[in-house]
């Protein structure tokens, strides 16, 4: 069986191994600008493709940069990356404060065993026995909005993390 129009895909999978090779001495000179903006100008200036065998061979596609990375280079470069799924973060955490306790009110700052420090971001408030290193959760809710839980008390105060 005679298969003449695989013939050209078999020479382009051919002619694609070669590893592109670009000009030493145009890299090195790329590596010495030290605006980050430049330097992209200078490398994506170098030609990417290389002889192998008499043909031209395209260089492989470049690795995707990790939106992180993308990010940090530049506030442009991080336009439309905005729904790029970052690491989870965890829905709650459970330490003790630090201290004595006996409530809360707006603007209260509350200091964990962790060292983090939180503070009450709504105008809830609560008048409690003093209770010595309670444990508490800081717990995300659905749309992110952390609260923090006592053991024992229903109510818990919306709380940002300031330290």
């Amino acid at each position: 069986m005679k298969l003449p129009h695989l013939l050209p895909l078999a020479l382009a999978l051919l002619g694609s191994t070669g590893v592109a090779r670009a000009d030493d001495a145009a890299i090195l000179g790329c590596r010495k600008l030290a605006d980050a903006g430049a330097r992209l100008a200078c490398y994506d200036a170098i030609p990417a493709t290389a002889a192998v065998g008499g043909i031209a061979a395209a260089a492989p596609a470049a690795a995707p940069v990790p939106a992180a990375a993308a990010a940090a280079a530049a506030p442009e470069q991080s336009f439309g990356l905005e729904n790029v799924r970052r690491p989870e973060a965890p829905k709650r955490i459970e330490s003790t404060l630090a201290g004595d306790f006996e409530g809360w009110g707006p603007n209260t700052r509350f200091t964990l065993a962790n060292g983090q420090v939180w503070k009450v971001v709504d105008g809830s408030s609560e008048t409690l026995p003093r209770v010595s290193k309670p444990k508490v959760r800081i717990v995300r809710n659905l749309f992110g909005t952390m609260f923090m839980e006592f053991d024992g008390i229903n109510s818990s105060p919306k709380v940002r993390r300031v330290q």
